[in-house]
């Protein structure tokens, strides 16, 4: 079968590279894009007139970080902190944007919510299930966003963005690699476009050896090694099914076995068996320039199967239907309404018979007006919900920035509220259950400048922000109760620069918090370090070659060492990355991690990877 594969990629190869080349090598760009469009905000904005903090990953960055999973990307950018993203690649990974729980992040793909209402991490979406080769762009919209999200955007939303059709005809694409723990992965892509249709279909396969889970804290050397094998394909289409409409229909699935150990420093041969499933469509009917009706469906089964001393199964199904209008008054004010219909449900775990499920509709609403005297943009928007369980709640934003010095400095700030509902098995799991839980409630402030100096050459972001959480859901000697609240805060710093053949970016982010519970301060952020720092420099040494060093230091953090905590201490991070272009269509690289191979724990009793390295070849003919 691989063999198989090798012969038709080095094929499709051979036939491009006769066909003629094109440039490899996009501009650099840098982190503040302020002529991107951002289509997470719904209103397809400029990022130059959204007062909402904002980061885009690009395709040209994406490209560069061969060798890296999503979980290593997402982990690099500023207050975004993935847990278990340098650890054994098959653990479990929890996302945490501005210091909020895991679970309190919503991922979207393409526009369209995704999420596992069964995971163990508040429902989050298993990241480990999406390869990066499949995506094009990644936007990170940070805050509170549940007017336009609702539930679980209190953190922020993370759009992930897959690559669609191409120019006209057949293209393909796909990258090779292997490197160290026996990783390997192929990818292949076609896509392409036909009068008024167009297409891309990508498979991947992914799998390593892996290193053992659990620390080994006695350096017995008996600890097994605990890889994954995994199999991806995304599919998605577009049709232009009538002047005016265009559907665009979409079908991923991911299957894979993934080995894990017992806990902290305790090695087993378990293995989980998870399934991924998610078709839908995006859709929009323009009635000219002004008036455009958007519907996206989305529906998401995941499916594990534990096997251990006690297995179990976990599945978890989402429908989701979100149907909103655009209305353009003019080129400066803009206005969206919307409706969205979620519908989750799981299967207990050792139940047969008994589904729990719940219903969150919502009603939303937003209004965006720019350059108003020339200089000032407002926005602000809010949310009615209804779920069948806890009854009605309401949420709302509201986003002032002002554009002084001919869009050289920007102030900004924002003010929200934003909410989580309770999870099905809050509600109804077997441990602890309460079904008389209410939402998690959040009121969020924030305010910074950004600011472009030297001819765009240097740019810079500065937020800082404060978050007071209330109904915070805890397990208590009685079950899950709303008894909790929390207050956190955080720094943003996010300079880059770029002079001829250099790049530089960077970022420092602080984050603090406490949870109260009675009155009293009892614990502060679990695997969430209070400072965080990266420097990233490339050089377009040639036109054909690039090469970059990516340093980044995390401090101290707490853990959970039952019945305590544990301090575990800072650590600092060194890759580089090095990409050679050939005949214009196709690369060879090689991203070599932790380089001064570090000894750390990234979560308490769980081993983390020391030097690695992934080389391959990466191709594109269109």
């Amino acid at each position: 079968m691989k063999k198989k594969f090798y012969k038709t990629a080095a094929g499709f190869a051979l036939a491009q590279l006769l066909l003629g080349s094109a440039p490899i090598f996009a501009q650099d760009s840098v982190r503040i894009l302020k002529d991107v469009v951002v289509s997470a905000t719904k209103t397809d904005q400029k990022q130059l007139q959204t007062g909402k903090v904002i980061t885009v990953i690009t395709q040209d960055q994406i490209e560069r970080s061969q060798g890296k999973s999503l979980a290593q990307l997402l982990n690099e950018q500023a207050d975004v902190i993935v847990s278990g993203a340098n650890s054994n690649p098959t653990a479990n990974k929890s996302v945490f944007i501005r210091g909020a729980a895991s679970g309190f992040a919503v991922t979207l793909i393409d526009g369209v919510m995704v999420s596992d209402p069964s995971s163990p991490t508040g429902g989050a979406f298993d990241i480990r299930l999406f390869p990066i080769d499949q995506i094009e762009r990644i936007e990170i919209i940070k805050g509170g966003q549940s007017t336009l999200y609702g539930s679980d955007a209190v953190g922020g939303v993370i759009n992930i963005i897959t690559k669609k059709g191409g120019p006209e005809g057949i293209g393909v694409y796909g990258t090779l690699t292997g490197g160290s723990y026996g990783s390997q992965k192929q990818n292949v892509g076609f896509n392409g476009s036909l009068s008024k249709f167009s297409y891309n279909v990508s498979y991947t396969h992914d799998q390593t050896d892996g290193i053992s889970e659990a620390a080994d804290k006695n350096n017995t050397g008996t600890f097994d090694k605990d890889g994954y094998n995994q199999s991806s394909l995304n599919a998605n289409f577009s049709v232009e099914a009538a002047r005016g409409l265009r559907i665009s229909p979409f079908f991923r699935f991911t299957s894979g076995s993934y080995k894990y150990d017992n806990g902290p420093f305790a090695d087993a041969p378990n293995q989980s068996l998870n399934r991924y499933y998610n078709a839908g469509l995006t859709s929009q009917y323009n009635l000219g320039n002004s008036n455009r009706f958007n519907l996206n469906y989305g529906y998401t089964d995941n499916t594990a199967y534990y096997e251990s001393s006690y297995p179990s199964s976990n599945i978890g199904r989402l429908h989701l239907m979100d149907l909103y209008y655009n209305h353009d008054f003019t080129e400066n004010i803009k206005f969206l309404l919307g409706t969205d219909d979620r519908y989750t449900q799981i299967k207990q775990i050792g139940s047969a018979n008994v589904t729990p499920n719940a219903n969150l509709y919502s009603i939303y609403s937003s209004l965006v007006v720019n350059k108003i005297a020339g200089f000032l943009n407002l926005e602000g928007g809010g949310r009615f919900n209804d779920h069948n369980r806890y009854g009605y709640n309401f949420t709302y934003d509201f986003t002032p920035s002002i554009n002084l010095l001919e869009n050289k400095l920007i102030l900004f700030g924002t003010v929200s509220s934003a909410f989580k509902a309770p999870l099905l098995t809050e509600l109804f799991g077997p441990y602890g259950a309460n079904p008389d839980l209410k939402p998690q409630k959040s009121t969020n402030y924030e305010a910074g400048f950004s600011t472009a100096l030297l001819d765009n050459q240097f740019n810079l972001r500065v937020a800082a922000f404060r978050r007071k959480l209330t109904n915070a859901i805890v397990y208590l000697t009685n079950g899950y109760q709303n008894f909790d609240k929390e207050n956190d805060q955080g720094l943003e710093v996010e300079p880059s620069y770029k002079y001829k053949i250099l790049t530089l970016t960077g970022f420092y982010s602080f984050v603090d918090g406490t949870a109260v519970r009675n009155g009293v301060n009892t614990y502060g952020l679990l695997r969430r370090p209070k400072q965080s720092f990266g420097l990233q420099a490339g050089v377009q040494a040639t036109q054909t070659l690039y090469v970059s060093a990516n340093f980044r230091s995390y401090g101290q953090r707490s853990d959970y060492n039952y019945p305590t905590n544990v301090t575990l201490p800072a650590y600092q991070l060194l890759d580089g990355y090095a990409q050679y272009g050939i005949n214009g269509r196709i690369k060879v690289f090689v991203n070599v991690n932790n380089i001064l191979d570090k000894r750390y724990q990234e979560i308490y009793g769980y081993n983390t990877m020391g030097t690695n390295f992934n080389a391959g070849v990466s191709f594109n003919f269109q």
